[in-house]
């Protein structure tokens, strides 16, 4: 049977992050399992891939637990990945440096400058392509065991030990295991921890799509009667870089489908007619993808010899962008807390990560939950109150230093590490 210290199942940017987190900070073995397949040039030749054994990559591709969507990187996720000696600045990512916030169909507006909070960028944009290729290579090279096409089929817990049996029929033994599989896995269940599920019957429909004017480092996230609409920044690594948006539109269920069947340019088009030409022209789209919204929670974070983290402990709707950088506030509480202890299952320590991320994980959950129920509705009598808030956090001040800090990962539930 093979040993960890730490056996991180979930190979996506949550897992990713904590191995680079883990390997920075702390002095534990570290083993990430992946469920996927690695594609054929997907990862670092010496990576373990039972599936592809004795075949050299040949031709780059899809990474594996990570797709085609383009995430913001909030300030504080840039702050602790370049701590984390992850190189980002090689990255084709796009600054955000100026936000806009409308409401369809009424005069609600918000501006806000990151100069104006003595910052060089709220965030960074970044694809999951890039941001999972530079991690795998990182990681690896500082001592990463990485484990593709490897399942996790059952989780036996010990009194100073976690047993995992795999689906290719091996074994491994850790003394702290972190589910970072977005609750996908049915692991969370075998140790005890449930999830509870609440549909918000909306769609979010991704893309990326260039418009005729650029875009200047500008992000816009505009309130629809169905659900927001967000089009980011991004570089595309090619003479349409300035021109480069990835879109995130929420839209009711029931309207998705008539979304997705359109051709490019009918999309476009309603597209535009929702967005308006804040933008000039929108011309061009990649393929749209649809993703059911819910809003889901893992009753507790922790179990015996197990942490929860990302998507696997809560998976929040899209408004405001706030789930996926949570997920990453997760990994940092959890190596802060890890690197003070020397036994990182033991149970003073998972009672600590567990204190660490209760205020700001309700806080967001709730922040974000009732951002969706108060914005993407057809109720007339919230209309008002819409424009209200949007006019205040345009002109007061503190309204504007209190969003902003949230935001950008260092609201007052969270600890700056």
């Amino acid at each position: 049977m093979d040993t960890t210290d730490i056996a991180i199942v979930g190979g996506g940017a949550v897992g990713h992050v904590l191995a680079a987190g883990l390997l920075a900070h702390t002095p534990f073995s570290v083993t990430l399992l992946d469920a996927n397949p690695a594609q054929p040039g997907s990862v670092p030749a010496h990576v373990h891939n039972p599936s592809q054994a004795g075949n050299a990559p040949d031709t780059p591709s899809t990474h594996p637990g990570f797709d085609a969507r383009v995430i913001a990187l909030a300030r504080r996720t840039v702050e602790s990945l370049t701590a984390m000696g992850v190189p980002l600045h090689t990255a084709h990512t796009e600054l955000i440096e100026h936000i806009q916030v409308t409401d369809q169909g009424s005069f609600g507006f918000c501006q806000l400058e990151a100069k104006d909070f003595k910052l060089s960028s709220f965030g960074e944009v970044i694809s999951l392509q890039e941001l999972g290729r530079l991690l795998t290579a990182h990681n690896v090279d500082k001592g990463l065991k990485y484990l593709v096409d490897e399942p996790v089929s059952q989780v036996q817990q010990y009194q100073n030990e976690i047993t995992l049996s795999l689906e290719q029929g091996n074994k491994l033994s850790s003394k702290l295991l972190i589910l970072a599989d977005g609750g996908r896995s049915g692991l969370s269940e075998q140790v005890g921890i449930k999830r509870e599920h609440a549909p918000y019957e909306q769609v979010a429909i991704t893309c990326n799509v260039l418009t005729s004017e650029s875009h200047y480092q500008r992000a816009y996230e505009r309130f629809t009667p169905d659900g927001p609409l967000a089009f980011l920044p991004f570089n595309s690594g090619d003479n349409h870089a300035g021109h480069s948006f990835s879109v995130v539109w929420t839209v009711a269920a029931h309207k998705a489908q008539d979304l997705q069947q359109l051709s490019d340019a009918g999309f476009l088009q309603a597209l535009q007619k929702v967005f308006g030409y804040r933008q000039g022209r929108i011309y061009a789209t990649s393929p749209r993808h649809g993703y059911p919204l819910s809003l889901e929670q893992a009753s507790q974070l922790t179990s015996h010899r197990v942490a929860l983290a990302g998507n696997a402990a809560q998976t929040l709707h899209p408004i405001a962008g706030q789930g996926f950088n949570l997920g990453l506030r997760d990994t940092l509480d959890l190596v802060n807390v890890l690197k003070q202890h020397p036994d990182p299952g033991g149970y003073r320590t998972l009672r600590e990560f567990a204190h660490a991320r209760s205020a700001d994980r309700h806080q967001t959950i709730w922040l974000t939950d009732a951002l969706v129920r108060g914005f993407s509705n057809r109720y007339a009598g919230l209309a008002p109150l819409r424009n209200a808030g949007l006019i205040a956090l345009d002109n007061l001040s503190a309204l504007q230093q209190a969003f902003v800090a949230r935001t950008t990962g260092y609201g007052p539930a969270t600890r700056r590490r």
